[in-house]
């Protein structure tokens, strides 16, 4: 069969992107260029087993990233993903691994991604998408016993899914044979990169098969990340489902201004209203995400807690939890910015702004998840003012703020622009948007400002 991205150039054009190494150039395929033929699953010549699995699963339209990167995968063809969180990105890049592969001939498909939380969860989506069939998947990661782990290895289960620095334990241990994997996935590259995963992804690349079909997603296109692609992928389809470093449709974002110590107070408040059904809440220390539970719970909200120094079981049963509405509130550090895929969240909180303006992309990523809609609130202290400035420039958009004289670190500005008026009018809260101009900020607070380091 002709898959919709072949035998039509208008599809495609170059990337743009700098050509290293006399590389040909890729091919990008962007969101606004229409798919030929692709409106259903249907459309896309998947098996039965795979159609049965993906109404079982609930999915109905294709999103765009998995509408541009599954059928180039169908056809064994590389492929390069620009993806947020949130965008179905495991479906573009299972569905056709699973399609390619044969039960019972040992391992084939490996995919590694940063965290265990992630692992989990695309392990669990596999299981789910080969529905029906023999095809076996483990997740590998640390923090749990080896014992099952070995076994699915040596019993040559088809998928793997693994966190690098465990998945390397097993190959020093002779426990790995990658002479079978046609099939590569790195998913959230960006983030392996910033955890430092590098050697190990090399390890792994220099145990693969040359002949292999590779998929790399990532959120955002660093440098290190590019070259990476460019390296280890061959004459790939680079497609783009939104622009690095937007958000997504569908979120309310929300900013408060609000005095350090008032944080909790005002969370407690903003937890009463109607609507805060299923929140997570990040804080920026695994201290403050423990202080933060304590002092929720001693407010009688059912809560739990998720940082990288609780033990991997715990962790599991905090979003088994948080997922089965057992707790309403869960507080977390950023290991939950991203793998994190639970329906239904209504409102995601920066309790602590993030200092990387792309981690307040992916922080909120988790609420308005493939077409749903959520609200993301931010909260806004004199001392993040750089960080507020720096998402700003990165959104390329004021962010304005509610003030509430009895939270706010400043008090309600003397004067707002009528676009700032307009925009108060709208929001939800009863004491509207507003913003402060440079004369409005005090000594202390232009200080904060103009430190770098702020």
């Amino acid at each position: 069969m002709l898959h919709p991205w072949q035998g039509s150039s208008l599809l495609f054009f170059q990337s743009g992107l700098p050509i290293r190494n006399h590389r040909r150039p890729a091919l990008r395929i962007d969101s606004e260029t229409a798919i030929l033929g692709v409106n259903t699953f249907t459309d896309l010549d998947l098996s039965e087993q795979r159609l049965g699995a993906i109404e079982a699963l609930g999915w109905t339209v294709p999103t765009p990233i998995q509408a541009e990167a599954i059928p180039p995968g169908l056809a064994g063809t590389d492929v390069v993903g620009i993806a947020q969180t949130g965008t179905g990105k495991t479906g573009a890049f299972m569905v056709p691994a699973l399609e390619r592969l044969r039960a019972g001939a040992g391992l084939q498909v490996l995919v590694l991604c940063p965290t265990r939380e992630l692992a989990q969860q695309v392990a669990d989506d596999t299981v789910s998408l080969a529905m029906g069939t023999n095809i076996r998947t483990a997740a590998i990661f640390g923090g749990v016993g080896y014992g099952p782990q070995i076994e699915a290895l040596e019993s040559g289960f088809e998928v793997i899914v693994a966190t690098p620095g465990r998945f390397i334990d097993h190959a020093h241990s002779k426990r790995v044979d990658l002479r079978s994997v046609n099939y590569l996935v790195l998913d959230e590259a960006d983030r392996m990169l910033d955890m430092g995963f590098r050697p190990q992804i090399e390890e792994v690349l220099k145990g693969m098969p040359k002949k292999r079909q590779t998929m790399l997603f990532s959120a955002t296109m660093p440098n290190g990340v590019h070259d990476l692609a460019l390296r280890i992928t061959r004459e790939a389809i680079w497609v783009e489902a939104t622009p690095p470093g937007t958000t997504a449709e569908g979120i309310e974002e929300i900013f408060y201004s609000v005095k350090p110590e008032k944080k909790p107070d005002l969370l407690a408040e903003l937890l009463k209203e109607p609507g805060w059904d299923q929140v997570l809440v990040f804080t920026r220390t695994k201290a403050g995400a423990d202080v933060l539970d304590a002092r929720l719970q001693r407010e009688d909200i059912r809560t739990d807690v998720l940082h990288s120094n609780r033990r991997m079981q715990h962790r599991t049963r905090a979003l088994e939890r948080f997922a089965q509405g057992k707790v309403r509130v869960l507080v977390a550090t950023d290991v939950a910015q991203r793998g994190l895929d639970v329906d239904g969240i209504s409102h995601v909180v920066n309790y602590d702004i993030p200092l990387d303006p792309e981690d307040y992309v992916h922080r909120i990523g988790r609420t308005g998840r493939a077409g749903a809609t959520g609200t993301a609130i931010t909260f806004v202290t004199g001392a993040d003012l750089g960080a507020l400035k720096s998402l700003e420039h990165r959104l390329g958009r004021e962010l304005n703020r509610v003030h509430i004289p009895e939270y706010d670190y400043a008090g309600v500005p003397k004067a707002e622009s009528s676009a700032a008026a307009k925009n108060r009018r709208k929001s939800r809260s009863p004491q509207g948007l507003g913003s402060r101009s440079a004369d409005d900020l005090t000594a202390e607070e232009l200080e904060a400002l103009l430190d770098p380091e702020s």
